[in-house]
């Protein structure tokens, strides 16, 4: 099967090339460190498989899984994230993902999924199990916004991050490519879902969460 390695960290896709071509059956065939580069190269190479990370620049694991299943439903897509967060499982599998994985997995159960996905099977991380439970029940009792409503989705940690890391909000909307109100917008949708009040205490929960480094 064709693997294609979506990450904008190029030792992750430099080790995971190094492990999946250890697999006689599987051969990565190409590489891309954002969103719309990894679109492209979906269209020009046609994969079998993308290994997508859901946090990357110009364009976000959701929006390029939309638009690798709109060119070609065939394609699975692999989700890969450095949280369990609610709001991106639930983002990726909308979109269209197969598998979703959080990082620090063993290399054998991001193998797994790549077998099980290429057979047209879901695939979840096992220590995302009881995070789906969690979801389930949620679901159940007729209020499945609530767990959503209190995690930050993907684009939202996004300009959390950049504004954490002292960008405006101008640079912030240049860097992710939306609108100086788009980004605005998010910015309140974070502090009223974290109840912060300024940007202090922005930098200090996103510090603590593992978005921006020291």
């Amino acid at each position: 099967m064709d693997i294609l390695i979506a990450d904008d960290h190029k030792i992750l896709r430099d080790g995971l090339k190094a492990l999946l071509c250890r697999r006689p059956d599987m051969n990565v065939v190409g590489e891309s460190s954002d969103g719309a580069e990894t679109v492209h190269l979906v269209q020009k190479i046609h994969p079998d498989i993308v290994v997508m990370d859901v946090m990357m620049p110009v364009m976000n694991g959701v929006e390029a899984t939309v638009a690798i299943k709109a060119f070609d439903p065939s394609i699975h897509v692999v989700a890969l994230s450095m949280y369990a967060n609610a709001s991106f499982v639930y983002e990726m599998f909308r979109a269209g993902a197969s598998a979703f994985l959080v990082k620090d997995c063993a290399f054998e159960e991001l193998e797994d999924a790549v077998r099980v996905v290429s057979r047209g099977e879901k695939y979840v991380g096992a220590c995302l199990k009881n995070l789906l439970s969690e979801m389930f029940l949620i679901s159940l009792s007729g209020n499945k916004q609530k767990l959503l409503d209190e995690e930050l989705s993907s684009r939202e940690i996004e300009v959390l991050s950049l504004l954490a890391e002292g960008l405006t909000n101008k640079e912030a909307a240049d860097r992710l490519h939306l609108s100086i109100n788009t980004v605005a917008s998010h910015r309140q949708n974070i502090m009223r879902k974290l109840a912060l009040k300024n940007t202090v205490e922005m930098t200090k929960y996103a510090i603590r969460k593992g978005y921006i480094g020291l």
